[in-house]
């Protein structure tokens, strides 16, 4: 298959795949399907921008024009939270699996030590970066990072560092800041980063450096990794996740009564 022939069969797939909850689109696309994706664009040098959306973000969306247009105008867009995915399934939105955005960023990181990618990692504190860049070394010794750049500045060094992040040469680009800036910062850039496969990764770099730790499986299956990360900072996150999970209930519960009003008037 072509170049040209593999665009036209990926823009097929994330056509036949994408999907409307709640206002916000997703791609209908599991793990494996994903890092397919973002194999091919790296590999063709096409560029492609990712982004995940979980609870917070589909509720901020709603409320942020802003976001909403840096979503929707992304090339895939995966299911991260579990709460969306069962939202999504209890109102006949079928999802095959979540897609968290820190497991895809973990597999890329992976996919890059295998395929010779060379990847770019921006946000986070210093100290965090340090200690992915030691845990890297450990877990895929032939990776080389084209590149390193802490989420602390002002807008006014964006285009330096845009251009040294293309400078790098980098086949990806990993933006570890909070929604929207990362979402903001991608959007407004898309057009002249080099790097092909683009994607926000939020605070998976806290999680992969050690500095924040994630829940366990079980607790992730049962839907209460919200509640795992409040604990570990309740000053901080409680207020946050009681906002946007209530906001959530609420657009969840409309939803389906809006669907069974459907459902009523057409029987």
């Amino acid at each position: 298959m072509n170049a040209h022939d593999s665009a036209w069969a990926q823009h097929s797939l994330l056509a036949s795949r994408r999907r409307e909850f709640l206002g916000a689109p997703l791609h209908a696309l599991t793990m494996a399907e994903t890092l397919a994706i973002a194999d091919e664009a790296m590999a063709l040098r096409r560029p492609l921008h990712h982004v995940v959306v979980n609870v917070a973000k589909l509720v901020n969306m709603r409320k942020n024009a802003e976001l909403q247009e840096d979503v929707a105008t992304a090339d895939v867009i995966n299911v991260d939270g579990i709460g969306v995915l069962w939202g999504a399934r209890l109102c006949g939105v079928e999802f095959p699996e979540r897609v968290a955005g820190v497991d895809i960023m973990i597999n890329l990181l992976g996919l890059c030590a295998q395929r010779g990618y060379r990847p770019y990692l921006l946000g986070a504190e210093q100290s965090v970066l340090n200690a992915v860049r030691m845990r890297l070394a450990r877990d895929h010794p032939g990776l080389v990072v084209a590149g390193m750049r802490n989420g602390y500045f002002n807008p006014e060094d964006e285009t330096a560092i845009v251009e040294a992040i293309n400078a790098s040469e980098a086949d990806c680009l990993l933006v570890a800041m909070p929604t929207p800036r990362k979402e903001r910062f991608l959007k407004r850039y898309r057009n002249e980063l080099a790097p092909s496969f683009v994607m926000g990764v939020g605070g998976s770099f806290d999680v992969y450096g050690g500095k924040v730790a994630r829940a366990p499986k079980l607790i992730q299956a049962a839907g209460l990794e919200w509640l795992f990360r409040v604990a570990q900072e309740p000053r901080r996150l409680w207020r946050r996740y009681y906002d946007t999970n209530t906001a959530y209930a609420g657009l969840l519960f409309q939803e389906l009564w809006n669907r069974q009003r459907r459902r009523n008037v057409n029987s």
